[in-house]
């Protein structure tokens, strides 16, 4: 029997469309999904190719979270034993969550259906969300009796504020779209038979800009987040002046004194 791959991909121009591929369990995260939606991700670091990657879950569903069914299966074992087999589970997803922030052109998540847990957490971590307006979330972790992971407790008070962050992360109560867009947590809302044409729309307008100024963009926005003024501003001067030595920079000036729109190759 053929194994059934955890992670579709679908290449169109200069656009990569990972699809989680667990809808039996609402794309619930597990050893090989984490494995290879990195070892996707990884590949096109250095892909000039590929100009954006879109991640989306197959089945009307994001990620619900955890697989409950892998975890259920090892409370067998003694206290000692789970708490490391859960440790090496949850290191695992660690490499993920970097390569999507490094990952030198953008990351967009097009959300439909449920988002729990890790789920939520992944879709932080990516750069734009666009999500349908029937798409719901939760945090979940301590509604199974455990802290939550995956980089949620970097990205959600640094996103809605420490105080809402407790409250979605200890109650874990189910929200929807809007007050996922209000919180800021999601940039767009569109209605769920849009998603799939409005994401394309987005990753097609990504994956025809300036990519090296995107990649040095989103570096700098995320090291904002912990360096100080004087090292911001010391990089923001180093950025400027790589981005200036690529093809594209001459690109948007000339486009610009001509008044006409730049086309940009992503060099």
């Amino acid at each position: 029997m053929a194994k059934i791959k955890a992670i579709l991909t679908e290449r169109s121009d200069c656009v990569l469309t990972l699809t989680l591929n667990r809808p039996e369990v609402l794309n619930a995260v597990n050893g090989p999904l984490t494995e290879q939606l990195f070892d996707q991700l990884a590949a096109v670091e250095n892909d000039a190719r590929i100009r954006c990657v879109v991640i989306r879950g197959a089945g009307g569903h994001f990620m619900a979270g955890g697989d409950l069914k892998l975890f259920h299966g090892e409370l067998g074992r003694d206290s000692d034993e789970r708490r490391r087999f859960f440790e090496k589970f949850v290191y695992q997803v660690h490499p993920l969550i970097q390569v999507i922030k490094r990952l030198p052109k953008p990351v967009v998540a097009s959300v439909e259906g449920a988002a729990g847990g890790f789920g939520v957490s992944l879709m932080l971590a990516c750069d734009l969300v666009i999500v349908a307006d029937t798409s719901f979330y939760t945090m979940a972790y301590c509604s199974i009796g455990t802290s939550p992971d995956g980089s949620s407790t970097y990205f959600l008070p640094r996103t809605v504020g420490l105080k809402k962050a407790m409250e979605l992360a200890l109650l874990c109560e189910r929200f929807d779209a809007e007050t996922a867009h209000r919180l800021g947590m999601v940039n767009w809302v569109v209605p769920h038979k849009d998603l799939v044409s409005e994401t394309t729309k987005l990753a097609r307008r990504l994956a025809s800009g300036p990519t090296h100024a995107y990649g040095n963009t989103k570096k700098l926005l995320n090291a904002s987040l912990h360096s100080s003024l004087d090292d911001q501003l010391q990089s923001e001067a180093e950025s400027f002046a790589a981005c200036a030595g690529t093809s594209d920079f001459v690109e948007g000036i000339t486009a610009f004194t001509e008044k006409r729109a730049a086309k940009f190759k992503g060099k």
